[in-house]
């Protein structure tokens, strides 16, 4: 459900959620629970339509997920469509735009008195720890590798794993140290700390974006070892900037880059409809999807398929309306996709390829599944 988070707005939260509620003790009792089962069930979640403090603290959209044996919530920065669901198995559908590898980054934010890296999406940014190795300023660079400034560098609470957003300010004694603009000298700083976040990034895919006064991002990307180092930055003093302002100007640098990668992997799924690598028939995708061979995957936000998958022939059946005994089939193959490591690409109905209702790439050629129906 959508939320408010300030405001008169926020005494619709309660309202809106008691009526889901109620939604969903309709749809209960629809299923065959009994009038005590249903109430025992949904009894821990009534107790939160008075809690004031709670609907006064919300962020975009909560996610509410009961079962008979645990019940749990989610305040999340994503306005949702209102949506009852009652199943054998939680709708998850919903929350893949929060989780979509598509929409991540990292941030590194670089001046010569401090480093601050960030790991990011469109919704949310939290700033990481930096390995010991990595070097907090300028002047901790050179105290290491060149002694003929003659630095004295001093620094506190300094442990195994530093968030250097934490660390009191160094003091400085020398020459021109910390204020210097000398290439060399950031140069090697640049690269002490590429080489230090190398454990960090190995083997990540998500781009890397840049923050800092405009002369030191190609002095940077000069001493980049990362191959997803995005070649467009965000300039001025990131010191004088919070973590929520860098991720809004570092948004509008990166999101270009997630528009062309969403086209390029609509591109490459029309070359390959011609082979038996791509399909937009659902009783193939559904299928490869819960055996691990989708690698992309492309849903309309709020479409839904009816139907049932039966695991000992491998077929679907389809269905025109929600029963007790189907369920959603996109959000089956959209869990069973992304838990798997495939690419799940959420979007409006306009922007599916080739306006179809589901689309997907295989690993490798999938014949059709003749057991569907």
């Amino acid at each position: 459900m959508p939320t408010h988070k300030a405001g008169k707005e926020t005494r619709q939260n309660p309202i809106r959620f008691k009526n889901l509620l109620d939604r969903a003790e309709s749809k209960l009792v629809a299923a065959g629970l009994s009038t005590t089962e249903t109430g025992e069930l949904l009894q821990e979640a009534k107790t939160m339509i008075d809690d004031y403090d709670f609907w006064q603290h919300q962020e975009l959209g909560l996610a509410y997920f009961i079962s008979q044996s645990q019940t749990r919530y989610y305040l999340l920065p994503h306005s949702f469509t209102e949506l009852v669901e009652v199943s054998d198995r939680f709708y998850f559908k919903p929350l893949l735009p929060l989780m979509a590898a598509d929409n991540e980054f990292y941030l590194l934010a670089l001046a010569q008195n401090q480093i601050r890296l960030f790991q990011a999406s469109h919704y949310n940014i939290q700033e990481l720890a930096l390995p010991e190795d990595v070097p907090s300023s300028l002047a901790e660079a050179l105290s290491y590798d060149d002694p003929e400034k003659q630095l004295q560098y001093h620094s506190v609470g300094k442990g195994a794993a530093k968030s250097v957003a934490s660390q009191s300010n160094p003091i400085y004694h020398g020459q021109g140290v910390g204020t210097t603009d000398n290439k060399t000298e950031i140069l090697r700083y640049f690269q002490q700390i590429d080489r230090g976040l190398h454990s960090l990034l190995q083997g990540k895919q998500v781009p890397l974006v840049l923050a800092g006064v405009e002369y030191l991002l190609p002095i940077y990307q000069e001493a980049n070892s990362y191959p997803h180092l995005y070649s467009q930055g965000v300039t001025g003093n990131p010191e004088n900037l919070s973590s929520e302002e860098l991720h809004q100007q570092a948004l509008q640098v990166i999101q270009p880059h997630f528009q062309e990668a969403r086209q390029q992997a609509i591109a490459q799924y029309q070359e390959l409809l011609s082979t038996k690598q791509a399909s937009a028939d659902v009783k193939q995708i559904i299928p490869a999807a819960i055996n691990g061979q989708v690698d992309t995957l492309f849903i309309p936000n709020n479409l839904q398929c009816w139907g049932r998958f039966e695991p000992e022939t491998n077929s679907i059946e389809i269905d025109d309306s929600s029963t007790k005994e189907n369920f959603d089939l996109l959000d089956f193959a959209a869990t069973n996709t992304f838990l798997q490591g495939g690419m799940v690409y959420c979007m409006s109905a306009e922007e599916m390829p080739d306006s179809e209702s589901v689309a997907a790439i295989f690993r490798y050629p999938v014949y059709a599944n003749s057991s569907s129906v």
